[in-house]
């Protein structure tokens, strides 16, 4: 396995464009502290960012991953360079004369992507505990460490997202098409569901229909329902319901259901990856 991550870490590091966006991944991740500085104006509300409890324990862990997966994009445009680059420079094809098996050229890919995932995992649990030491109301241990269960739905969801990336990455074999086809696939997703739930059926509200539970199944949806957006909890977005008449009834918990749907998407994306390689001619 260590063998098989040199290589893959070679090849990155190596590849400037790769080295780049990996940096500025990172870096953006660091950034998220700069979110306490931001202040806006609804009419005659005034909202600090800082003052409506987003760095409060245990709400930074739902805030900071739902913000850090944002940021997914610039590993993506890695890994499906990762993938096309083999086939362009003939990487893969040296690979397998020097004795590496297909199976092992597959896990390596996937190897590396557990590792980005569990690299962003870390990375935003240390910037969230140093932000929530210092901003947060409550600092009692037993606050700090619950709801901790987003970070693992953030974990899963990269994975996820980053497999898909890689079975593009195969199944195409050129980055750019494969980045095209992974917008597609999202814009496919969001108007065949408004199509069917709004003008097909003809639904006036938000109401859970059996579309709903179906679409919950689809590959980016079930990863987007692994953690719900969490601005609807802050003060100020109560506020505003509640002065509008909105009740909000949303469930922001991570369910373990959902985990196993995405999970079972990884798998699928990984053993056809996998399939591809072993059946193709290369």
């Amino acid at each position: 396995m260590i063998r098989l991550l040199n290589i893959e870490f070679q090849k990155l590091w190596k590849n400037r464009a790769s080295k780049v966006l990996t940096i500025t991944y990172f870096v953006l991740l660091t950034l998220i502290s700069l979110i306490a500085a931001v202040e806006f104006d609804i009419g005659p509300i005034h909202i600090s960012v800082a003052d409506q409890g987003v760095f409060n324990f245990p709400f930074i862990w739902h805030f900071n991953t739902y913000v850090a997966d944002y940021f997914k994009i610039f590993l993506a445009v890695v890994i499906v360079s990762m993938m096309a680059n083999e086939y362009s420079y003939g990487t893969l094809k040296q690979n397998l004369i020097d004795g590496m098996s297909k199976k092992e050229f597959v896990l390596s890919k996937f190897i590396t992507v557990v590792l980005f995932a569990l690299i962003s995992t870390l990375f935003v649990f240390i910037v969230s505990l140093i932000l929530g030491t210092m901003y947060s109301s409550y600092t009692e241990i037993g606050i700090i460490f619950s709801q901790i269960d987003y970070l693992l739905a953030f974990f899963v969801k990269l994975v996820a997202f980053f497999s898909f990336c890689l079975f593009l990455g195969v199944l195409i074999k050129r980055s750019a098409f494969a980045l095209g086809f992974l917008l597609f696939w999202y814009m496919f997703e969001g108007i065949s569901f408004a199509i069917l739930k709004f003008l097909i059926l003809g639904q006036k509200n938000n109401e859970e229909t059996f579309i709903d539970k179906i679409y919950d199944f689809m590959p980016l949806e079930s990863m987007s329902n692994l953690i719900i957006e969490p601005l609807t909890r802050l003060n100020f977005a109560k506020t505003i319901g509640s002065q509008v008449g909105i009740e909000n009834i949303k469930d922001y918990s991570v369910h373990y259901t959902t985990l196993i749907i995405v999970l079972i998407w990884t798998a699928i994306f990984i053993f056809g990856s996998y399939y591809i390689v072993k059946k193709r001619d290369l």
